[in-house]
């Protein structure tokens, strides 16, 4: 049994291959992951007695589960009303040229970092917002933008 399937197993064994707890179990198995792999998904169907069709139902309908897999740094731009009037939009293509990324690539090739834009993030005074995994970075800029992604790749520089 490979490594994957054995951390799957004790995921469905921990929640009683039930059915009914499909949601707290794909929540467990993208903790693992950081995103649901479709083998994975098929498997867990498999072992509940459901089709997967209800798995990917499941999946693709919380905003919570991602199909594909994220980075190691989740960067979340708010384009809520007070963040665009405030010109998010110039941070949101300072990353996408930064990370070389566009509207349907959301993770850089490295695998470091993944952009995604969001509704409100909930710190209208400090427009225009970004947070990076759960640190909240405030009044950005396009110079600031780029200090923040070079303070994070500084860190696997420490780090290899």
């Amino acid at each position: 049994m490979n490594e994957k399937i054995k951390k799957v197993n004790q995921v469905l064994e921990r929640y009683g291959r039930k059915a009914r707890n499909l949601i707290p179990i794909l929540q467990h198995v993208q903790e693992i992951y950081k995103y649901l792999p479709e083998d994975v998904m098929e498997f867990i169907a498999s072992e509940l007695g459901i089709s997967a069709g209800q798995v990917f139902g499941a999946a693709t309908f919380y905003a919570h589960f991602t199909l594909e897999p994220k980075g190691k740094y989740v960067i979340k731009v708010c384009d809520g009303t007070a963040c665009h009037v405030r010109k998010s939009t110039d941070i949101l293509r300072t990353l996408q040229a930064e990370l070389k990324l566009d509207a349907k690539k959301h993770t850089s090739d490295d695998g470091l970092f993944t952009l995604e834009t969001v509704a409100c993030l909930g710190a209208c005074g400090l427009a225009p917002v970004m947070v990076v995994n759960d640190e909240v970075f405030g009044s950005m800029t396009r110079e600031k933008t780029i200090e923040v992604l070079n303070r994070y790749r500084s860190l696997e520089v420490k780090n290899d």
